[in-house]
């Protein structure tokens, strides 16, 4: 592992013990799992967003997909 230092506040401190304590775990191990979480937070957002700009960008050639979608789907789904 990678030896790090951060500067908390008072209060931040106060509660990292309190919630590690609660826990059973360390203070590093509870940073850890924040630090994880926000990264994996961070990735599944940009992933999340990357799929919502691609919404419209993909033309089927057909108009009338959005008035007929139940009738679409129906057929679709019947052929399996």
């Amino acid at each position: 592992m990678i030896r790090t230092q951060i500067q908390l506040t008072e209060e931040q401190a106060a509660r990292l013990k309190l919630v590690a304590g609660e826990r059973g775990i360390s203070m590093a191990a509870l940073i850890r799992e924040a630090v994880e979480a926000a990264v994996t937070g961070s990735e599944q957002e940009r992933r999340w967003q990357r799929a919502r700009e691609s919404v419209g960008a993909f033309s089927s050639g057909r108009r009338d997909i959005a008035g007929d979608h139940d009738r679409e789907l129906t057929e679709i789904y019947s052929e399996r």
